[in-house]
């Protein structure tokens, strides 16, 4: 193989590549990047065997050929030259030679033919959502996925169709988040669960993406393509909680306010909540009152009064501050709706006006 390379370009898409090689496996080449060269094209691939890629890139290719180098090794030293506008690349015997106008460099290869295949699916059945949307929905729900559950369908974003909506959801069984894109195009699955670590991925290298990402799904793996990117995700097999029937039906409590003005609020009864991040939500309708309070036997307490429009019957209840907070970043409008069903009931999250976007948070035991 012999190609020369823009450096910028060869940066952007190994970095991409590297994040994805596995690491501490008994199989060394997994922890490479395979390059390709061929008709003016650069594949850069790499894959743990949970999620797999495939970059392209325009370079000048003088011999064709293919290589496997070490992800980390590869990656640390393109990015670390920053006078240098060009990269030659040519392989010897088993070492990679890469040569700048200020320096010249070998790698050692890796065994190419033990590294996998990243096979293609069938993407007849496709289906295209802009870029931003799909990035868009699975980080509004991400935060509420559990880490390392047992249970794979708690680790896992959860995408359905529904209609003309893509319904993204995730729930670690203490909060549920749930957001709805529209798409144009309805695709031919019901569900599927994309691990969360998987998902994490997903938005890192597309998060830039401004254009169309076509997606394919078969029965064990969602396949994006975007451009010069080729990506593709393990799918769970598993069934994803039936939230909809813990989504209160009906609420007894209802308080609206800006969201700037709870989020200010909150600033300070985080100070003096508990070794449990527990607050105390106080409404009181007759007194036109609601209320934050926080306590720790340690530092001290404090209650804060919110302006809202407040509706229905006095309520205290104790949520997790970290659960109760996490959703605002998904919520585009400037006021949120805190719904209540009743003591020791989930309160419902949702901006005004928006009906896109809902959070479920479950109360903490009263003290």
């Amino acid at each position: 193989m012999k190609i020369e390379s823009i450096k910028e370009q060869l940066d952007n898409a190994l970095n991409k590549a590297e994040k994805i090689a596995a690491k501490n496996i008994s199989l060394p080449t997994l922890s490479g990047l395979y390059l390709e060269a061929s008709k003016n094209n650069l594949s850069i691939k790499a894959t743990n065997l949970d999620l797999g890629i495939s970059i392209n890139i325009p370079v000048k290719v003088t011999e064709p050929g293919q290589v496997v180098v070490p992800a980390s090794v590869i990656s640390s030293f393109v990015s670390s030259l920053s006078n240098d506008k060009n990269i030659h690349i040519n392989t010897k015997d088993q070492v990679l030679e890469l040569k700048t106008n200020s320096s010249k460099t070998n790698i050692k290869t890796l065994p190419i033919e033990d590294f996998p295949i990243i096979t293609e699916i069938d993407d007849s059945k496709s289906f295209v959502i802009p870029t931003r949307d799909l990035i868009f929905g699975i980080r509004s729900v991400i935060y509420a996925s559990a880490v390392g559950s047992i249970k794979p369908e708690l680790s896992s974003v959860a995408i359905t169709h529904e209609g003309e909506f893509l319904v993204f959801a995730a729930t670690d069984s203490f909060r549920l988040a749930e957001k709805k894109i529209r798409i144009k195009k309805a695709p031919s699955f019901k569900q599927i669960l994309i691990p969360q670590k998987n998902a994490l991925e997903i938005t890192r290298i597309f998060d830039r993406g401004e254009e169309e990402i076509s997606i394919t799904i078969s029965e064990h793996q969602m396949a994006m393509r975007s451009q010069n990117i080729y990506l593709t995700t393990r799918i769970i097999d598993g069934v994803f909680p039936d939230y909809k029937q813990i989504i209160p039906k009906k609420m007894t409590s209802k308080v609206v306010l800006l969201k700037q003005d709870l989020i200010n609020s909150l600033k300070t009864s985080l100070i003096f909540s508990d070794s449990f991040n527990q607050l105390t939500l106080k409404v009181a309708p007759k007194e036109k009152t609601f209320e934050i309070e926080a306590k720790n036997t340690t530092v001290g307490e404090n209650v804060n009064k919110v302006e809202a429009v407040i509706e229905g019957e006095d309520i205290s209840i104790n949520i997790n501050h970290r659960y109760f907070t996490d959703c605002f970043q998904s919520v585009g409008t400037d006021s949120l709706a805190l719904n209540f069903s009743g003591q020791a009931k989930p309160i419902v999250i949702e901006g005004v006006g928006d009906s896109s976007f809902l959070y479920l948070v479950m109360p903490m035991n009263q003290s």
